[in-house]
């Protein structure tokens, strides 16, 4: 059970293992772009290409689904960035239901995991797999696997790094199933107020506040690369940033004020320092490097 690219890799992680994948439940098709064709999620596509048989249904109460889906006769069910699912689902097969979560569990339960761990600054995240309960992210722990955050590391190159990682540790949660080999480790060993969360990310968060410090604002910019993307408003227009760098000097002008030479760099002061725009997407226009930004600007 998923959706996006992130799932694609454990599902093929999967099929390569050997397992017999008998049944992929993903999300249905729905209208995008300028002529609102149609679009298929990236695990139905890797379905249909491996002649694999897909569901997508709307409710997951639909007693149609619950029918076809019991009719797999599934040992275990798998999720991997899909959606909540109701206990009847997630109760039905006899050796229970898997989730694989992009963080080092309990720390940063939630839909955006994988984000939020870069904008605090963590130096170190995971993935984890568990078994499904009522409560988001809370079953017992199977397996865990650290990875480290580099300095520079954006949202994009961490999620990819995550995907791969996951796509093995699952591949062994399932194997330990099967051969009845796995402890299940509870999540209630740390106190509440230690926990850091991952909630779904809005347009708000999304908007800098030059008034951070440079860590701050850098983290935020690399946590929200390349989606759903920092932004900030220059000359009247919306600015995407996608890449930059940091400089960590006394700016002497005001938080949220830039300097540019017009033919090479862009920088905007914080509390602590300079961000220097790398790669940006203005209003209206194509993501593009900040040399080839600033040739058709007139700045003042």
């Amino acid at each position: 059970m998923g959706t996006p690219d992130f799932a694609v890799a454990s599902l093929a992680a999967l099929i390569a293992a050997g397992f017999d994948v008998v049944g992929v439940v993903t999300a249905a098709d729905k209208p995008a772009g300028r002529g609102q064709k149609l679009n298929e999620s990236a695990v139905k596509k890797f379905a249909v290409a491996h002649h694999l048989k897909v569901l997508q249904p709307e409710k997951l109460k639909n007693e149609d689904f619950l029918n076809e889906l019991a009719a797999l006769k599934a040992d275990v069910q798998i999720v991997v960035a899909f959606r909540m699912l109701p206990e009847v689902v997630w109760n039905m097969p006899p050796k229970g239901t898997i989730n694989l979560h992009a963080s080092l569990l309990p720390q940063y339960r939630g839909a955006a995991p994988i984000n939020w761990a870069i904008i605090n600054g963590e130096k170190e995240t995971g993935v984890s797999t568990f078994f499904l309960k009522h409560e988001i992210d809370t079953g017992d722990i199977l397996f865990a696997e650290k990875v480290a955050i580099d300095d520079e590391m954006t949202a994009g190159d961490l999620h990819d790094q995550l995907m791969e990682v996951g796509a093995k540790l699952l591949v062994k949660t399932v194997n330990a199933i099967g051969q009845y080999q796995y402890q299940e480790i509870p999540q209630d060993h740390l106190d509440a107020a230690s926990l850091k969360h991952a909630p779904k990310i809005f347009k708000e968060t999304c908007a800098i506040n030059w008034d951070q410090n440079n860590e701050q604002v850098f983290n935020l910019i690399r946590g929200l690369s390349p989606y759903p993307t920092a932004f900030t408003q220059f000359m009247g227009k919306g600015l995407k940033i996608y890449l930059a760098e940091k400089e960590d000097i006394d700016p002497q002008i005001a938080a949220g004020a830039f300097l540019t030479d017009h033919k090479t760099y862009l920088k905007f002061a914080t509390r602590t320092g300079f961000i220097h725009l790398k790669e940006i997407q203005q209003e209206g226009k194509k993501r593009m490097t900040i040399a080839d930004f600033l040739r058709g600007q007139r700045i003042s």
